[in-house]
């Protein structure tokens, strides 16, 4: 396991430092039911989905439109003390690509409340900022999203429509107006995620989604309240954990890395430090290159 890279955010700016679908090819099985809808059948060896960047030019565009206190960022004021952290941790996820295949990359941390979707959130668009390639947030939490709710898009159609074969992949996402950033809202409600995530489905979209982007980002449930983000990080790539100075505790934090065993631990964010010690340091900077 690598050792976790440590940051610390800033607590008054939320900032971190650092049918079957179309497409789907499977062989005939006897397909279970989620729902009460019927999923697409899996193949016994392999199961292709067809996920390729010329697909991406069927989604449909939605305005970037921010919810009101949303803490999205705004990444084009270099001044900014929360986006400029947000800059530092793509920079340091963009180096680890060189080094590994890194494409996809779940969010989590040990309990609610703690930062994960903010991070995810401002992460993406912070890696969809440098406009080089096709970046998809994507909401794997299936039991409290809330993706769809800070873009102000609808939740459906999205990943659970896509899973049980009730729309295409192209269906599912939405496209920011502006910007190479697509969006996988979590869809329709289900009342059994774990069983849905479980899915050869899931498993064969992880692999395939690389095709397509060269980050998907994931917004996970924490890790000690459900076995949802357990799974999933054992299909990314990677995982980022993100604790709360002064809420997370220490034995938390330990059993949240025990519970994700070998996976691979990309990094730590660390949120709630103090505003006044982040914005000190920027402040002096930028005033002394314009003086």
């Amino acid at each position: 396991m690598r050792r976790a890279e440590q940051s610390a955010l800033s607590a008054e700016e939320m900032a971190p430092v650092i049918a079957p679908a179309e497409g789907m090819i499977a062989a005939p099985e006897v397909p279970p039911a989620v729902n009460g809808h019927s999923i697409a059948p899996a193949a016994a060896s392999v199961l292709r989905l067809n996920i390729h960047p010329g697909m991406l030019s069927d989604v449909g565009l939605v305005p970037f439109q921010p919810a009101p206190e949303s803490h999205l960022l705004d990444l084009n004021n270099s001044h900014e003390t929360p986006a400029e952290e947000f800059r530092t941790l793509r920079t340091r996820l963009n180096h680890l690509q060189t080094l590994q295949p890194l494409h996809t990359v779940i969010v989590t941390s040990p309990s609610p409340a703690e930062g994960k979707t903010f991070t995810a959130v401002n992460l993406a668009l912070a890696q969809a900022h440098l406009a080089e390639s096709a970046v998809l947030l994507a909401d794997f939490d299936l039991r409290r999203p809330i993706v769809h709710s800070l873009f102000q898009i609808d939740r459906s159609p999205g990943l659970s429509d896509y899973l049980t074969g009730q729309c295409s992949f192209a269906q599912a996402l939405r496209r920011l107006e502006g910007m190479n950033l697509y969006l996988l809202p979590a869809g329709s409600p289900v009342k059994n995620p774990l069983e849905l995530l479980n899915m050869r489905q899931a498993k064969a979209l992880f692999e395939e989604l690389p095709r397509a982007f060269n980050w998907a980002i994931f917004d996970t449930p924490p890790l000690l309240f459900s076995a949802d983000a357990n799974l999933l990080a054992t299909l990314a790539d990677g995982t980022i954990l993100v604790v709360k100075i002064g809420t997370t505790t220490f034995d938390n934090v330990t059993r949240a890395m025990q519970s994700l065993c070998e996976n691979n631990v990309l990094g730590i964010v660390a949120n709630g430090a103090r505003a006044s010690e982040l914005y000190s340091k920027y402040t002096y900077y930028y005033s002394k290159a314009e003086g």
